[in-house]
Parts: C-alpha cells; sequence; structure tokens
C-alpha cells in the first residue's frame, strides 16, 4: 500500500560488498554504521561507514579470523560506543571503533559452535542495572556476559540427556531497577522467556516454525510486547502484560512476506510501530494497535490477556535475497540501515512516521 497518506520509503543509498553481510548497527549519536559478515575466504570483515554528503564512505575496516555473525552496542557506554561481536567458531569479541586492531575484551572459547544472536543492555543508558550482553548459540545454550569478566555471569544450557536444539536468537527486556529477563528462540519453534533476577524460567511456548528473531518493543521498560519473527512466512506479536497460568500471553498472528521472517525491529521513537526484513528480499512497516482492553476474565475467572491487531502501513520489494539485518537510527527517526544476501548494503528513509 502506497498512498500520499501512508509513510513513504525512500532508499538514500546503495552500496555493493565483496562480502556476506549478517549484521548491522548505527553507531549510537553519530552518522556512522558498521557492517559486519564474511568473506568468500571465511574471514571475517567489519566495516565502519559515515555518511558523507549524503553520501556513504568506509572510513575503518578490520579483518577477523572466522566470520562475524551478530553484533550489538547495547552494553556499550555513549563515551565508549563499543560494538560486542559473535563469530562463527562461538568467540564473543569487543572491538573499539577508534581502535579495531585488538579486540578491548575477548572470550574465543564463550560457545562451542556459532553465536547466531547477541543483545545488550544497560549501556547507552538504557536499562538498569549492570551492562550485560546475551548470547545465543548452536550448541543450545543462552549465556549472559559482564563484560568486565570473562566468565558467563549465566549460563542457560539443555537438560542432560535431551537433544540440542540450535538457539538462533536472544534478546534483553524488563530491565527495571533489579528486574531482567532474557527471550531465546529456537529451530524447533520454542520460545522460552528466562527471568535472570530469580533464575528460572518464566514462560515458554512453542511458534511451530524455527525462531528467526525475538524482540522487545522497548528494553527499559515494564514488559510490553515481544515479536517473534518465524520460518514459514509468519510473525507473533505477544502482549507481555497479563501472564493466565495455563494460556500464557495473548497474541495476534500475521502472515508476511510468503517467505521465511527474518527480523523484526522496533521504531526507537515509537515502540508501536516496527519493521519486518523477509525471505523474499522485502521490508514491511507496520503499527500494532492496542485493544481497547487489554484484560479479560478467564473461565477460572483470573485475568487473561486480550491481543490487538497489526496494520501494514507500507511494504516495498528491493532484492531477490533475504534481507538479514535492519537497524534503525536511534537519533533521527525514520532513518535506517538494513543487508541483503545479495551482498548489498542500503540506507534508507521512512517518512510520515510521526503520525502513529
Amino acid at each position: 500500500m502506497e498512498t500520499t497518506e501512508a509513510p513513504q520509503v525512500i532508499e538514500h543509498q546503495h552500496q555493493s560488498l565483496n562480502f556476506t553481510p549478517y549484521e548491522t548497527k548505527w553507531v549510537p549519536c553519530s552518522a556512522r554504521f558498521v557492517c559486519c559478515g564474511i568473506s568468500p575466504k571465511a574471514k571475517g570483515v567489519l566495516q565502519i561507514y559515515e555518511l558523507k554528503g549524503g553520501k556513504m564512505e568506509v572510513v575503518a575496516e578490520k579483518t577477523h579470523d572466522c566470520g562475524l555473525k551478530c553484533g550489538t552496542f547495547g552494553a556499550s557506554s555513549l563515551g565508549e560506543r563499543s560494538l560486542a561481536t559473535g563469530d562463527y567458531k562461538g568467540g564473543l569479541h569487543v572491538f573499539d571503533l577508534e581502535r579495531l586492531d585488538a579486540p578491548t575484551f575477548s572470550v574465543p572459547g564463550a560457545h562451542k559452535a556459532i553465536i547466531n544472536g547477541i543483545d545488550g543492555v544497560g549501556g547507552l543508558g538504557i536499562g538498569g542495572g549492570a551492562p550485560e550482553l546475551v548470547t545465543g548459540s548452536r550448541d543450545g545454550c543462552v549465556r549472559v556476559w559482564d563484560p568486565r569478566v570473562r566468565e558467563p555471569v549465566v549460563s542457560l544450557e539443555p537438560v542432560e540427556g535431551q537433544p540440542v536444539r540450535d538457539c538462533w536468537c536472544a534478546a534483553f527486556g524488563n530491565s527495571v531497577g533489579d528486574e531482567r529477563v532474557v527471550a531465546a528462540g529456537y529451530d524447533n519453534g520454542d520460545v522460552k522467556l528466562f527471568d535472570l533476577r530469580t533464575n528460572a524460567m518464566r514462560w515458554e511456548t512453542n511458534a511451530s516454525n524455527g525462531v528467526t528473531c525475538v524482540e522487545f518493543d522497548r528494553k527499559d521498560i515494564e514488559m510490553n510486547k515481544l515479536v517473534v519473527t518465524t520460518l514459514e512466512s509468519r510473525f507473533r506479536v505477544f502482549d507481555l502484560r497479563t501472564q493466565h497460568a495455563d494460556d500464557g500471553f495473548a497474541h495476534c498472528t500475521e502472515k508476511a512476506h510468503k517467505a521465511t521472517v527474518w527480523l523484526a525491529r522496533h521504531l526507537p521513537q515509537n515502540r508501536d510501530v516496527f519493521m519486518t526484513g523477509g525471505g523474499n528480499g522485502g521490508f514491511n512497516l507496520y503499527a500494532y494497535h492496542y485493544p481497547k482492553k487489554r484484560t479479560a476474565t478467564h473461565k477460572d475467572n483470573a485475568p487473561v490477556g486480550v491481543p490487538g491487531t497489526v496494520e501494514l502501513l507500507n511494504s516495498r520489494v528491493i532484492s531477490t535475497q533475504p534481507i538479514v539485518s535492519f537497524d534503525w537510527s536511534p537519533d533521527k527517526e525514520g532513518l535506517a540501515v538494513l543487508s541483503c544476501l545479495d551482498q548489498t548494503l542500503r540506507v534508507y528513509i521512512c517518512t510520515k512516521l510521526d503520525r502513529y
């Protein structure tokens, strides 16, 4: 849908790469962003770009001994703006963007296999408590790290004797006061919510298909919404304000892209607007609408959540290959950077987002 009233998505810059990009992130409080991935020779590539005169320019580059799969600034201070990365050999590394020659923090054996997903909280003034990182790996483990120590502060591992499920994604949420949770998604469709304060499983469900992304609408508030994207063209939005003992959290389900939904990213300036990236090389822009009442009375007389609805604001197919990374600028509303498996890097501007 593209009308004069709908948000418009305008391509600003396009760059072809000589490596496969798996992560793009804006550098907070700057006109720079990072792109990392894997070269044809299986080496890791980390590039820093700057927007100058409306054009992308590479200002620094680092080669790593193996491919880089994911990255985050979430546990870094605004002064340092250090990028934490997970690599193909299970290594966790933190890079100072002003000195890329060697990582400032490194745990080569953080996991026994590739780190598929990473997230951070407590840095950039976002979230209460200490700055921490969470990593999810093919070895089935989800680990929480304090960048000041080399051992995980929490390690959530598969039950001995049970099949090991590949963890594809992990994210922080509910970072208020002493509270903090981690959501993790797995290749068999499992979604698990761990309470880090009580060190216990808070909730789990199954989304029927492999979970490619989990993201809270905001990390630094009481849990509100969680978007879960999956294989087979679907995503779910869970309302996390009311948990029923048996039915868990209410959710709405949407079909999108006619292909795998690889990711969802909430607009920093408005947590009810989010973008999804698809295996069809397209992205969809959605607005979430809350129901008139967010709770109802279950047949057992306990409160139960009421799901909202999602509205498609705009969509566009830009590539023949999947969109595998997307990041909104935290500083300029509507400015976004993304990458596709066709080895392209793109900067877009989305307009009229202040109407939602």
